[in-house]
């Protein structure tokens, strides 16, 4: 059902199945897809390996910057081969433990896809794994060289090492990097470990921080633009300057041509209602001018397409550009930008392309994506723009008042993804105030016994705070299962309604729900699907209609007993934000079902921080109980957590 590449594909393809060194950023550079195929396709020539010595090791090595990418990978790997011939592809997650680096075998395995850290935790025990290493990919390059600068780069080293020896003259070399952005530790790669590499930039503004486009933003009124715009254009310099003035409307591109007129600058214009047509704007524009020259074209946006404007100099952003614009107009000056691989002969001062945005008290709803732009092209920022881009991160947060809680603010004390993360990063005490959940919550000098009974990840359960003289929900439970073991009270329920309680039979046991969803194209159904939770659990579910019962009223007198609990102190290792599906396993073994005593040292709405939290034993015998083991170490213990010293810190501040 393959269509065919995509705009980006194209490109990369070609130059990446003939073995050639590529580096490709576009807004599709996280997908797999630009590398898979053409990589898969040179591997199936297994004459060029002939002349690699004959020993284990892998021919094609993809490194990604979190285990949660390298899984993707190395799935779509062992979908595609199926096509090709046989590969063994093996995913390579290690932790910090050097047991397990060390009973890995690679024997027969052709492509590696791992991570950074990965890779040399495994090189440390297998000296020889870039002795036949000939393609290396870097996925995601931009996160691979913001998060782990230092490791890729040994990384590169090791391969350049291994490739320059004799016997190594006459088999492939590759390096493979995509991407979203533009790096610039990616222009030392292609200086220091590539050879005559293939450049794909398909995301304009990115295209225009690899060519070094110069961005200068200048402050003003918005009263003040024309008289900003005359100063900019008052050149001094002898070569040829083509300069293009952006502005959003016919009426705003009148008033500008109008100003440069009466102030004696040769100016075109271009709108949708202009009396010259393209031909003769596109004549003036091609003419071949004396150096010192400077021609303007005062145009609209919508007319960049037509005109098709690749030489301009410089751009003038009158109007404050949206982000998705701003790529577009720089692109008018893609022929100046320079380019990394060759380098510049010409005197970089007079033709380097500049970029002029006018940032006026109207430019607030774009300015937080042109702040983010700016801080990557390294380009020198008025404190003005900071302050607008504060305001609008505030309005954002303001926008998330009523969304839960951030998970990874609770889980790890920080999120880094705030400006994209849907959830709120602050405290709304109307939500965050506890609300019909157990008085035992609140904190208190002791310690509270628990029991985990649905496991989000390694550190975030929920579950039920347990009173061990007279535990109220226990009670209860027995209850309701005697209650409805008669047959005449398993009444089900004819109009469901959201947020009501129900009971609802799970094998032999009886639960208390509560309806969260129900999904509106289904409603008049006879049966159908409804989302709900486990109201002394925490889990959410699935359920027909049908199997919802008839709760009577007292069974719904106990608040809600689930709560939710974060374990202090522990994070993943080598910066990943999310746990390894190893370690949560592990705990979720451990831990479900089982009593714990834990001191809590926060409380937020229904949530719980823990710290320390140990799992005990009941010697029935002696009518004690003894502590068995501490979860954060036990964490810790599989290597694939490490101390978070700040959690704790970060909570208090918020």
């Amino acid at each position: 059902k393959f269509l065919g590449p995509n705009f980006t594909e194209s490109y990369c393809w070609p130059p990446v199945a003939r073995g050639c060194d590529v580096v490709a950023i576009s807004y599709q550079g996280n997908d797999p897809f630009l590398y898979i195929p053409p990589v898969l396709t040179f591997l199936q020539s297994g004459s060029c390996y002939k002349a690699l010595p004959n020993r284990n090791g892998p021919l094609a090595l993809i490194l990604c910057p979190g285990w949660k990418k390298a899984q993707l990978v190395f799935e779509l790997l062992k979908a595609y081969e199926r096509c090709s011939r046989q590969l063994h592809p093996m995913l390579i997650i290690l932790g910090q433990n050097k047991e397990e680096a060390r009973n890995v075998k690679i024997r027969g395995c052709e492509v590696i896809v791992t991570t950074p850290y990965s890779l040399l935790r495994l090189f440390e025990h297998h000296s020889l794994l870039f002795c036949r290493l000939c393609h290396l990919v870097l996925d995601e390059i931009e996160v691979l060289f913001s998060d782990a600068t230092e490791e890729v780069f040994t990384i590169l080293d090791c391969y350049k090492k291994a490739i320059i020896s004799e016997e190594r003259e006459y088999s492939p070399h590759q390096i493979v990097g995509v991407g979203t952005r533009w790096n610039k530790h990616i222009a030392h790669l292609i200086k220091e470990f590539m050879n005559d590499p293939y450049i794909v930039v398909t995301a304009m503004e990115e295209a225009s921080i690899y060519g070094n486009v110069q961005q200068v933003v200048r402050r003003c009124t918005n009263s003040e633009r024309t008289a900003v715009l005359l100063k900019i254009l008052d050149f001094t310099h002898s070569n040829l300057q083509k300069v293009l003035v952006f502005t959003n409307s016919v009426n705003e591109a009148e008033m500008v041509h109008k100003a440069l007129k009466s102030n004696s600058i040769f100016s075109l214009k271009m709108h949708k209602e202009s009396e010259f047509n393209f031909k003769y704007i596109l004549e003036q524009w091609t003419k071949k001018y004396s150096s010192g020259t400077h021609v303007v074209l005062v145009l609209t946006d919508d007319c960049m397409q037509s005109l098709g404007i690749t030489d301009a100099t410089c751009v003038v952003h009158f109007s404050f550009p949206s982000p998705r614009i701003f790529g577009q107009r720089l692109h008018s000056m893609s022929d100046n930008f320079c380019n990394v691989i060759k380098g510049s002969s010409v005197d970089q001062e007079y033709t380097k392309a500049r970029s002029v945005i006018l940032l006026t008290e109207n430019s607030a709803c774009h300015a937080l994506g042109m702040l983010r732009y700016l801080q990557h092209a390294e380009a020198e920022i008025p404190p003005e723009l900071h302050e607008f881009a504060a305001k609008m991160l505030e309005a954002e947060e303001d926008k998330k008042f009523s969304r839960p809680l951030c998970a990874y603010l609770k889980t790890f004390g920080i999120c880094k993804n705030r400006t994209v993360c849907p959830d709120r990063h602050q405290i709304n005490l109307q939500i965050d105030v506890p609300q019909n959940v157990p008085a035992k919550i609140i904190p208190t000098p002791g310690c509270v016994t628990i029991l985990p009974l649905h496991i989000v990840n390694a550190t975030n359960y929920f579950g039920r705070i347990v009173d061990k003289q007279k535990d109220q929900y226990t009670i209860l439970a027995e209850e309701i299962n005697e209650y409805f073991k008669k047959p005449s009270n398993k009444i089900s329920v004819k109009n469901v309604e959201k947020l009501a309680f129900y009971g609802l039979c799970e094998k032999t046991l009886f639960h208390r729900v509560q309806v969260v969803e129900i999904s509106p194209k289904e409603e008049e159904n006879v049966f159908f699907n409804i989302k709900i939770k486990y109201i002394d659990e925490g889990r959410t579910s699935q359920v027909q209609s049908y199997q919802l019962l008839h709760l009577p009223a007292r069974f719904q007198c106990l608040p809600p007993q689930a709560v939710e609990f974060v374990v202090c102190r522990v994070k993943p290792i080598d910066n990943e934000i999310e746990w390894n599906p190893k370690v949560t396993n592990y705990i979720h073994h451990k831990i479900k079902g089982k009593l714990h005593e834990a001191k809590i040292v926060h409380t937020l709405g229904n949530t719980a921080w823990v710290d320390p939290m140990v799992g005990i034993e009941l010697l029935s015998d002696l009518k004690m109980s003894v502590n068995e083991y501490n979860i954060r170490s036990e964490i810790l213990s599989t290597g694939l957590g490490t101390d978070n010293p700040e959690h704790i810190t970060q909570l208090q501040k918020l």
